[in-house]
């Protein structure tokens, strides 16, 4: 089942917490992501940089790290960077993602893609995941527990829900991208591309991105 872009927070078993992005593309799969110190931007692969005159939407800045190691924002478009920014600056978690979804909206796309991100926060153990649909925006602060996860995409499964949850394995940013990519429930949602993670560390987060194996 195609489902689109995907954002996801959950719980490792040792408590830590951890934000994913997969990018799941049919129209645009010739994409990558660049990880810096506090920040990852989806970006065309080399030889595919006019992409971005066809759609504006396909590169961004997908996850940024702020409140000195203690927020982890996960996005699927340009909506990472005001979210970070308010929180950096106070702003608390449920009103940057409602303030920055209503402003940019819903991508103005052939789709009406919806925007979708997620929220971790080692200040109070507390994970968000937020969508703006062309019908609606859902913010809801999501129950977890250890070893469990929710998740959120920009099509067919994209209302805010608890039963879109499971189980995971993972142990590392790394682990993480593995899983969202083709592991548990995503195993049956296709035409994945890449994926980033950020997993909680003592002093900040753990950034790791990896792109699919070729013919999934």
């Amino acid at each position: 089942m195609y489902i689109g872009r995907i954002v996801s927070v959950g719980q490792l078993a040792d408590g830590r917490l951890c934000g994913i992005y997969r990018v799941s593309s049919r129209s645009f799969p010739n994409r990558t992501a660049v990880v810096t110190e506090c920040k990852v931007s989806i970006v065309p692969k080399a030889g595919h940089e006019m992409d971005v005159h066809k759609n504006p939407y396909i590169a961004y800045n997908c996850a940024r790290i702020v409140r000195d190691g203690a927020v982890a924002v996960v996005t699927n478009g340009s909506q990472t960077d005001p979210i970070a920014e308010k929180i950096a600056m106070g702003m608390p978690v449920r009103d940057a993602l409602a303030l920055s979804h209503l402003a940019l909206d819903y991508e103005k796309d052939d789709y009406n893609t919806p925007r979708i991100s997620a929220v971790v926060d080692k200040t109070n153990n507390a994970a968000w995941l937020a969508v703006i649909r062309d019908d609606g925006l859902d913010v809801r602060k999501m129950p977890l527990e250890n070893g469990n996860f929710f998740y959120v995409a920009t099509y067919e499964e994209n209302k805010v829900s608890p039963h879109q949850t499971g189980e995971h394995d993972i142990t590392s940013a790394e682990t993480a991208c593995e899983f969202i990519l083709g592991k548990g429930v995503f195993a049956e949602r296709t035409n994945p591309v890449t994926a980033v993670a950020a997993v909680a560390n003592d002093n900040s987060f753990d950034l790791y991105a990896c792109d699919a194996p070729q013919g999934k």
